[in-house]
C-alpha cells in the first residue's frame, strides 16, 4: 500500500497494491502494521460499516462527540463518489479547510481521517457503496454534523444544488462558525 499525505496534515489517501491476473484480483484493504508505521501512531478500528446510496445523493457532513469521537478508514466497494473530509479541530492552522477526493471501485483508493473531521460525500453513479472502518461505535447521541453548502468551507459538491438528494438531517446542520469547539 502506498500512503500519500494530502494537504491536510493526518489525512492519507491509501493506494492498494493490486493483483490481477484472467481469474480476478487481490488486494489488501488494511494492514495495521503498515498503517501504523505510515501514519505514525497506533490505530485500533472497532467497528466495520457499509453503506448503499443512489445516484445525486449526498450524505454529510458527520462527525461524533467525545467521547464517541471517530477516525475513518473509507473506502467503495462499488460505484464512485467525491469524498470530503473537512477540518474541524478549532486549533488546527487547516481549520475549515477540506479534502475532496473521488473514490470508486476501479481505483480501489481509500481515505484516512483522524479524529476532528467532518465528513461526507456524493454519489455520481447510479449506486454507491462504502465500507467504513470506524475508531469508535456509533452513537445516535453523539452524532453531529457540519452544513454541506456553508460558504467559510466552499466545497464544490460536483452537482447543482437541485440535483442533490439529503436526507432532512443533513440539510439542517449548522455552519462551521455555529459549532463548538470539541477537537
Amino acid at each position: 500500500m502506498k500512503f500519500i499525505p494530502q494537504p491536510i496534515p493526518d489525512i492519507f489517501l491509501i493506494q492498494p497494491e493490486i493483483y490481477g491476473d484472467s481469474r480476478g484480483y487481490f488486494f489488501e484493504t488494511f494492514r495495521q502494521d503498515e498503517f501504523e508505521q505510515a501514519i505514525g501512531r497506533k490505530i485500533d478500528f472497532v467497528q466495520d460499516s457499509e453503506s448503499q446510496s443512489s445516484k445525486n445523493t449526498l450524505r454529510g457532513l458527520h462527525f461524533q462527540l467525545p467521547p464517541f469521537e471517530q477516525s475513518k478508514l473509507v473506502r467503495v466497494v462499488k460505484g464512485r463518489v467525491l469524498d470530503v473530509a473537512v477540518d474541524i479541530r478549532k486549533n488546527s492552522p487547516s481549520f475549515g479547510k477540506h479534502v475532496s477526493l473521488e473514490l470508486n471501485e476501479s481505483n480501489k483508493n481509500q481515505l484516512f481521517l483522524p479524529v476532528g473531521f467532518a465528513h461526507g460525500f456524493v454519489v455520481l453513479s447510479e449506486i454507491a457503496i462504502l465500507s467504513y472502518k470506524l475508531g469508535n461505535y456509533y452513537s445516535p447521541e453523539h452524532e453531529k454534523g457540519l452544513a454541506f453548502d456553508d460558504k467559510e468551507v466552499d466545497i464544490d459538491w460536483l452537482l447543482p444544488r437541485k440535483q442533490l438528494i439529503l436526507s432532512k438531517k443533513d440539510q439542517n446542520y449548522p455552519t462551521l462558525s455555529q459549532i463548538k469547539n470539541h477537537f
